[in-house]
């Protein structure tokens, strides 16, 4: 496999959970904000804001949302990257024209897609900056409650959170899913794709030597866990009551 400076980055990405107690430059976060405004955008929408949570009793109820307080308070910065139609909604309305086409699911996606590509792009910077980072699902543990926090309008969606700091320590990257399972050509192998007895027994051996945080499990095992019960149920609600019909 071709090998340059970039390709090695993203192959030895791994999240961070220990930061030193150092506050990220203005000039970092600066780079950090450019890199994630260039993402790709469809129809180039924008549809998405950060906010920096420098706040630190802010900071530290949300820390306590998302059950990742040793990581969200402690940290370089921390980022909430939020699915923001509010700004199209705005235009709409000031010249006279139905919602309609912001409440879709159809815009919601787009804006989630916009979201998650401009973090993305946060994330890739800060580690070509020997920065650590960790995303934050957490942050929609209350939805309801961050939303309120942060004084969200409608047709917003506070999506996770982005830790991004000077690393304590490392973990070595997790074993990927191999290729054979995840990618094919022209069409969707499911017995190929749904036969992972290799990677059951790679991820054991990881987690079982892995330097912190040791586990006997794999990647099945975990799976099986986070999807046998339905999670953020009220998630739905939310983004109804944030204007969006889900249809």
């Amino acid at each position: 496999m071709a090998m340059n400076q970039t390709i090695k980055q993203l192959t030895d990405h791994v999240s961070v959970r220990a930061f030193k107690d150092t506050p990220l430059t203005d000039s970092q976060k600066e780079t950090l904000v450019t890199a994630a405004r260039s993402g790709s955008s469809s129809n180039f929408v924008q549809a998405f804001s950060i906010i920096d949570i420098s706040d630190a009793a802010l900071r530290s109820e949300l820390a306590a949302i998302t059950n990742s307080a040793p990581y969200v308070n402690q940290t370089g910065v921390f980022y909430v990257f939020v699915a923001d139609l509010y700004r199209q909604a705005t235009l709409l309305e000031a010249n006279g024209e139905s919602l309609a086409g912001i409440q879709s699911m159809e815009s919601l996606m787009v804006s989630i897609v916009d979201t998650t590509i401009a973090a993305q792009n946060m994330a890739v910077a800060a580690e070509s900056l020997d920065l650590g980072i960790c995303y934050i699902g957490g942050i929609r543990n209350d939805i309801d409650k961050v939303a309120k926090l942060l004084d969200l309008p409608p047709f917003t969606v506070p999506v996770f959170g982005l830790t991004i700091g000077h690393p304590v320590s490392k973990n070595n990257p997790k074993p990927r899913m191999p290729q054979k399972n995840q990618v094919a050509e022209n069409h969707y192998p499911r017995e190929q794709f749904a036969n992972l007895g290799a990677y059951e027994e790679q991820t054991a051996a990881y987690y079982a030597k892995r330097g912190v945080n040791a586990q006997e499990t794999s990647w099945s095992e975990k799976n099986i866990l986070f999807f046998k019960e339905v999670r953020r149920p009220e998630v739905a609600e939310f983004l109804k009551k944030q204007g969006f019909l889900l249809a």
